[in-house]
């Protein structure tokens, strides 16, 4: 969703009572989560064709919402537990608090508990499941709960990569990229 060329993106978020919504499924720019709607383009003249389409088909679908509850033009959304704005996504610092904040694990729940919410964001940290084996292999079964300095090691490490965690961006056109894949521990 980012527009490097451009240096910026148009986003709407419309929050709607009714759904779904029938026929947005295939149009590209366009995002439906549950009850909220983006809109991203690259240009403003685009994005205004855009939100124009968007809302014809509202209009057709008779879906409507009060205006107070809808945002329109804006350089950045906050969705999903991310921030999404013209030079990628990058996590929303209000949904990583609790896992800074996060006391040391002191059973295999906490320590199941903790990985879950900071695997969510997983893409944003270099070799995750290699930096959270440690604590992955305490949640096997037959295995006796045992946190030792490898474990703290490792939870204080993924805990200050989400602090730094990259914004994230889709490739440029032409450009070279690197792949890298976390699939093996």
């Amino acid at each position: 969703m980012s527009s490097r060329t451009h240096g910026f993106e148009m986003i709407t978020i419309s929050t709607l009572t009714q759904i779904p919504i029938l026929g947005m499924e295939d149009i590209k720019f366009v995002v439906v989560f549950i009850d909220d709607i983006l809109v991203y383009s690259k240009t403003e003249s685009e994005h205004d064709q855009h939100l124009r389409i968007v809302l014809q088909i509202l209009r057709e679908k008779q879906l409507y919402e009060k205006l107070s509850k809808c945002e329109f033009w804006l350089s950045e959304v906050v969705f999903l537990g991310h921030v999404v704005f013209a030079e990628g996504i990058r996590v929303d610092p209000k949904k990583i608090e609790p896992i800074v904040q996060w006391k040391t694990p002191r059973n295999v729940f906490e320590v199941h508990s903790f990985l879950g919410l900071a695997g969510y964001y997983r893409r944003f940290v270099n070799r995750f499941s290699k930096i959270a084996l440690p604590m992955t292999k305490l949640l096997q079964k037959n295995v006796p709960f045992f946190w030792d300095d490898q474990c703290q090691r490792s939870f204080e490490t993924l805990k200050q990569m989400l602090i730094e965690a990259p914004v994230l961006t889709l490739p440029e056109s032409g450009k070279d990229f690197f792949v890298y894949s976390d699939d093996k521990p």
